[in-house]
């Protein structure tokens, strides 16, 4: 009988992770509630050793054998890194200092108001074994939870703006504004709970060389047609990552910060359009994967899903309120807050890149992950349901919104 290569198992896995979950979206219809990147986080929990590994431990060792694990997880990590880097060019922040008022208010507090949730949810799962990783200190654990629950996920909001067909409205660049200045906080915070001090003199290191390598990356990029400068940019971008994670922040750091520095005037924007989608579609469910495989229940599945309600009620309570203090202050109309509130709760791929950061570092347990994760998925299929309703009622002003 042939006994099959290692080939030919890590293409069976390949086959997984692209046709189960395109079957569950289409047979099932989820697009109005869970969009296909959902369906692939889910599939990759599914398919990972809590659920179908635990059913079938056989089919688990023989699929996802280390040799395949380690060949999907170099997959999942160039996807990942390209993915972030594309978000870091997109950060729009002309327009957020053009609005800095309504921007630094409203992103403020739908950051320190969810953030604040989030710590104090993690403080009560602390008061229980089993959530906090073995290197990761108290303070640590506490602000990385808050912050992941104060994630807003840029690249799936703008694919959600899309389907509700308000990403070129101005409601939705509005929107758009608020999450690019969190995504900037979000990667701050990380970068302090990162801040290792047996390395610190590595970190000062790369801050200081990456300042001066972004002054030539960008002299160097104005001299380039738009063709070289793709090509160029994903050797920053390695570069970067490498950089960071030899300094003891992480390659993801890098890759955000790669992205940051790149003005998004000098790519094309359908082409960065379709890059991205082509990403999302080719590799980025390699990552969702090899994300689930990492999900595990050993504190109990009732206590693992219990954390996550509870996080996702203090990840959803509080970017609401968060929201509405700022409508309050900016006096918005009625309604308004509540759909900016809502879309910004989006967390899904960014939320999920954070977690595995703190994961990787050792800040939290697995089980703090999968807590994390499934409520990154409930967080992101709330999201449409919750928000078409408001639109279709809201008046013409909020739902064309205001510059």
């Amino acid at each position: 009988m042939h006994a099959m290569t290692t080939t030919e198992v890590f293409l069976v896995a390949i086959l997984l992770i692209f046709t189960v979950p395109w079957l569950l979206w289409r047979g099932l219809k989820t697009d109005y509630y869970a969009p296909l990147v959902v369906v692939q986080i889910v599939c990759g929990i599914l398919l990972g050793p809590g659920v179908l590994g635990a059913a079938f431990p056989a089919y688990y060792a023989f699929v996802f054998n280390p040799e395949v694990v380690a060949a999907l997880n170099g997959i999942a990590w160039w996807a990942v890194m390209i993915f972030v880097w594309v978000a870091g060019i997109e950060l729009d922040l002309k327009q957020a200092w053009k609005h800095r008022v309504d921007t630094g208010i409203t992103s403020g507090l739908a950051l320190i108001v969810p953030l604040a949730f989030g710590s104090v949810a993690a403080l009560i799962l602390l008061q229980t074994p089993g959530w906090a990783g073995d290197r990761g200190q108290p303070w640590q654990v506490v602000v990385g939870i808050g912050m992941a629950c104060a994630v807003t996920a840029l690249p799936i909001l703008v694919l959600l703006l899309d389907k509700l067909q308000v990403l070129r409205e101005p409601l939705g660049q509005r929107v758009l504004r608020y999450a690019s200045l969190d995504d900037i906080a979000i990667w701050a915070v990380l970068a302090l709970i990162l801040l290792d001090w047996e390395r610190v003199g590595r970190q000062g290191a790369f801050l200081v060389g990456f300042g001066l390598a972004a002054f030539a990356i960008r002299s160097l990029m104005l001299k380039l047609q738009e063709k070289d400068r793709w090509y160029v940019g994903l050797i920053w971008l390695a570069a970067c990552g490498l950089a960071a994670d030899w300094a003891g922040l992480h390659y993801m750091v890098g890759a955000f910060l790669a992205g940051a520095v790149l003005d998004s005037d000098w790519f094309d924007r359908k082409t960065m359009d379709l890059f991205r989608d082509h990403i999302l579609l080719a590799i980025m469910p390699v990552f969702f994967l090899s994300t689930g495989l990492r999900t595990q229940w050993d504190v109990g599945g009732l206590m693992v899903f219990g954390a996550a309600g509870l996080l996702l009620v203090a990840s959803v309570a509080g970017k609401l309120a968060g929201v509405h203090v700022a409508g309050r202050i900016l006096n918005w109309p009625k309604g308004e807050a509540s759909v900016i509130g809502w879309l910004l709760q989006t967390k899904a791929l960014i939320m999920i890149i954070f977690a595995n950061i703190l994961l990787d570092k050792g800040i939290i347990t697995n089980e703090a992950f999968t807590a994390l994760l499934l409520m990154a998925v409930g967080s992101t299929m709330l999201t449409i349901p919750m928000v078409t309703p408001k639109l279709k009622r809201a008046s013409p002003s909020v739902a064309g919104g205001s510059t």
